[in-house]
């Protein structure tokens, strides 16, 4: 999967929306306190946080069904993966 090495604060933000995720069930996946979700998705730039903490919180919002887009001159972005359905904070099949 292709994620940049940081994503933005934002970009965190959108993506737990995107599945319907609440902060505290973000940061009980992956294993970060709430203020530091909060911390991280008020960044103006990329998400600030010490490196683990920001990957466990991408891991589990990729878990979820989430991909990062990087920024390829269109912009960085998130969006769900095609097997993936907002509101349910998790993968669910197409079948």
């Amino acid at each position: 999967m292709i994620r940049m090495d940081k994503p933005t604060g934002r970009q965190i933000a959108a993506a737990r929306t995107l599945v319907g995720m609440t902060q505290p069930d973000l940061a009980e996946r992956s294993k970060v306190s709430v203020p530091t979700v909060k911390r991280m998705e008020a960044s103006a730039g990329p998400a600030l946080g010490m490196a683990n903490n920001v990957e466990a919180v991408c891991r589990a919002l990729e878990s979820a069904g989430v991909e990062f887009i990087p920024e390829n001159g269109g912009g960085a972005g998130v969006r769900l993966r095609s097997n993936a359905r907002a509101g349910t904070g998790g993968i669910v099949g197409n079948g």
